[in-house]
């Protein structure tokens, strides 16, 4: 993203009114789309009320070249959304992607149609503003009959310009309607172009963003500055609920021009010299009360099993009577699955910049939710929220709910103590420490097979954290004792509970837990890795206790011809052989080798996923090494094959990140594992090769990819490890020590 405007940066009403050009674009090369535009600061004077997501000019503004801006609150969080939504709307437009420009995330200046998060970019972004387009088209299409003296539907919008399908004489739309507004609703019955006509939507198109990130020419929010600014490091309690008694500033006195916030427990330094402040938060000595209110991680998944309930509910049942049926069951299973706690580990510590004055603040952010975050800071600091203006920036990690509006929140506090903007930068301890975790989730399954092995039966008892309305509480306003919503909120992550094969008895109940050990998040494809994990696990020691092979025993609970398809792919490329498991082949240079296999429907409504994975296994170690991996991924019409590819390889990678290594320590009194020591993650040498097939449904909606893919990692790659040695892996990660020890077990 480009810097902020040194000088007065007028709001979009005022790029709307000025001459010609609606809006001014900015591109990071001559040579690239203008993808991105410089979002500055106005003065807080020209701060709006939120833009009608029902109007079209909410969305979209026409220049008068022929280029079109798109608006919007859905963000790129590296997912390659903006070229996506950028191809969407030149198609349904008639013109070149390389003349569409995109702003995001600017509460300033993009109507407020949801944060970024779910997979939703696409079906709840970019077709938001793909129908704008259509609505757009066929206004331009009746001012064009309206010029050229031609019935509309013997005109085509094509090349910017409107003409005669029949070929003649046209008129570029920078003339019909460039720098001027439609005023028009969204008509959500506009037709949309056939996909058979596609010129755009479906090519693979490189992503704007990739050159300067290879080159280290993006400008992330770490690397915002804005005049006049002092950098801040926040010092955290030794214990997550301690309490601070008292400070010796004298322990910085040695480090020139610090300056100490202290408001009641919330303690910072600020200071022109960023090591400076860094130094001051390491020097300055502060006495804090004890605390020791965590259960420890050693025994996690005991403690999540005897927490306290909030209160039961069936989340998934197809019917019939399960308790009835397990008694004529020809065989019955148990197994439980546990998943730990694990952090976004984004790989640049969270940055924010606020700039929080009498009569109104900024705040720079890498928030998947701008919109969200403004009424949380709003509302926390008592600030009316049309005097807050909230700008997204590229961030260096993202995930869901990391600590994006926490240091937000640091920020926003010491700016409005110091009257000066303030740049808050986590350090890596801070990060891994005090970001809110994807939760720990334990699942009890039960289930029984007739003679056949068909499932007759299945019972999932799931433990997880229960929602709570409201946000998640920010560090920095509970330790300065400002009152704010407790809120509690993982996502959906009683998703993908139950099979997706065919079952005559099914249900799932969720036990929603009042409390976890620590504050909860959304981390990508919230509770679906863990539930999947313990379901495609479930099913493959089912084909094992049958002596089935895996991918037949899968196909034959299965009617739908797109899993079928997706199933029957995935397995053809990694060179599936029918046997059962498990099938340790001969240890050869001290090597088990094992395939696996997992398959699912991502929220049983969204995209098809299935993968296979061929593993090796160290015998005298333990240690776990992917040989290869191949997936077939089904999302409906695809707008951008290279950009998924890249979603579906890096959710891959970053859930054998997971599987094999992540997982969050803890004492009775704080975060342990605060450093890539403690909490590795995947390393370069690890990333195994990668094989995608891309199924296309050009006439199907589209879905975001940016969570399915992670899915069935997990158990596949469990999978594999018990086809290569019969051990059965039910609690991530797949560390060298614990495959070791249950080897020896």
């Amino acid at each position: 993203m480009a810097k902020a405007s040194q000088g007065r940066c007028v709001s979009r009403r005022d790029f709307l009114l000025t001459g010609g050009a609606v809006v001014v674009g900015f591109s990071l090369r001559s040579s690239l789309p203008k993808f991105v535009l410089a979002q500055g600061a106005p003065s807080t004077s020209d701060l709006r009320n939120p833009l009608d997501p029902r109007q079209v000019d909410s969305f979209l503004a026409f220049r008068a070249d022929g280029s079109v801006t798109i608006y919007t609150s859905k963000v790129d969080v590296g997912t390659g959304l903006r070229i996506a939504m950028s191809q969407m709307t030149a198609e349904e437009l008639g013109i070149a992607v390389d003349s569409v420009s995109i702003v995001e995330g600017d509460t300033a200046l993009v109507p407020d149609h949801g944060g970024t998060g779910g997979s939703s970019g696409i079906p709840r972004g970019a077709v938001d503003v793909r129908q704008a387009a259509a609505t757009a088209r066929q206004a331009i299409l009746g001012l064009g009959a309206a010029q050229l003296k031609r019935p509309a539907n013997e005109l085509t919008l094509a090349g910017s310009m409107v003409r005669p399908s029949a070929g003649g004489v046209g008129i570029s739309i920078g003339k019909l309607i460039g720098g001027r507004r439609l005023n028009l609703q969204v008509d959500g019955k506009a037709p949309l172009k056939d996909p058979a006509t596609y010129t755009i939507v479906g090519k693979p198109l490189l992503r704007p963003d990739v050159p300067a990130k290879c080159t280290g020419k993006c400008e992330y929010v770490q690397d915002h500055t804005v005049p006049n600014m002092l950098h801040g490091r926040v010092i955290r309690p030794p214990a997550i609920g301690a309490k601070l008694v008292s400070i010796d500033e004298s322990s910085i006195r040695g480090i020139p021009d610090v300056r100490v916030v202290r408001i009641e427990s919330f303690l910072g330094v600020v200071a022109p010299d960023e090591w400076a402040a860094v130094c001051a938060a390491r020097e300055l000595k502060a006495t804090w009360t004890e605390w020791e209110g965590l259960p420890g991680s050693d025994d996690l998944e005991h403690y999540v099993r005897e927490s306290a309930v909030d209160h039961d509910e069936t989340v998934a049942s197809k019917g019939g009577d399960p308790k009835a049926a397990f008694s004529s069951a020809a065989k019955q299973l148990f197994a439980t699955y546990a998943w730990p706690c694990q952090s976004h580990a984004s790989l640049g510590p969270s940055c924010a910049v606020a700039d929080v004055r009498e009569d109104g603040a900024t705040v720079w952010t890498a928030s998947q939710g701008s919109y969200g975050q403004r009424a949380q800071l709003a509302k926390v600091f008592g600030m009316p929220e049309e005097k807050l203006r909230v700008i997204f920036l590229d961030g260096s990690g993202s995930y869901g709910g990391n600590g994006n509006d926490d240091v937000a929140a640091d920020a926003f506090l010491l700016s409005r103590e110091m009257k000066r903007p303030v740049r808050v930068q986590w350090m890596r301890e801070d990060e891994h420490g005090w970001d809110p975790k994807g939760p720990p989730q334990v699942l009890e399954l039960r289930g029984g097979l007739d003679a056949q092995g068909r499932i007759v039966a299945w019972d999932t008892q799931m433990w997880i954290p229960v929602t709570v309305p409201g946000n998640r509480p920010l560090l920095a306003a509970d330790a300065a004792g400002i009152p704010q919503a407790h809120g509690q909120g993982s996502g959906a992550i009683s998703q993908n509970g139950d099979p997706p094969y065919a079952a005559e008895n099914v249900r799932v109940v969720a036990h929603w837990l009042k409390q976890t050990p620590l504050r909860p998040s959304n981390l990508r494809a919230p509770g679906k890795i863990a539930n999947v994990f313990a379901v495609e696990g479930f099913v493959d020691e089912m084909a094992a206790e049958m002596g089935v092979d895996a991918v037949e025993h899968r196909l034959r609970g299965l009617s739908d011809p797109r899993a079928i398809d997706v199933i029957n792919r995935a397995a053809q490329m990694i060179g599936w052989q029918t046997r059962p498991s498990p099938m340790p082949r001969p240890a050869q240079g001290g090597l088990l080798v094992g395939r696996g296999f997992a398959y699912m429907r991502y929220k049983q409504a969204e995209n098809y996923v299935a993968t296979a994975m061929e593993v090796a296994i160290e015998l005298e170690t333990g240690k776990v090494a992917v040989r290869r991996v191949t997936c077939a991924h089904d999302c409906g019409l695809i707008i951008n094959p290279d950009g998924l590819r890249n979603q579906i390889e890096g959710s891959i990678a970053q859930t054998l990140s997971r599987a094999l290594h992540e997982e969050v320590k803890f004492d009775r009194s704080r975060v342990t594992s605060v450093n890539w020591a403690s909490y590795p993650i995947l390393t370069f040498s690890e990333v195994p090769p990668i094989e995608v097939a891309l199924i296309d449904r050009p006439t199907l909606p589209p879905f975001g990819a940016g969570e399915a893919a992670t899915a069935p990692v997990a158990a596949s790659l469990a999978n594999a490890i018990f086809d290569a040695t019969g051990v059965r892996l039910r609690s991530v990660p797949f560390t060298a020590a614990r495959l070791k020890g249950a080897l020896k077990s």
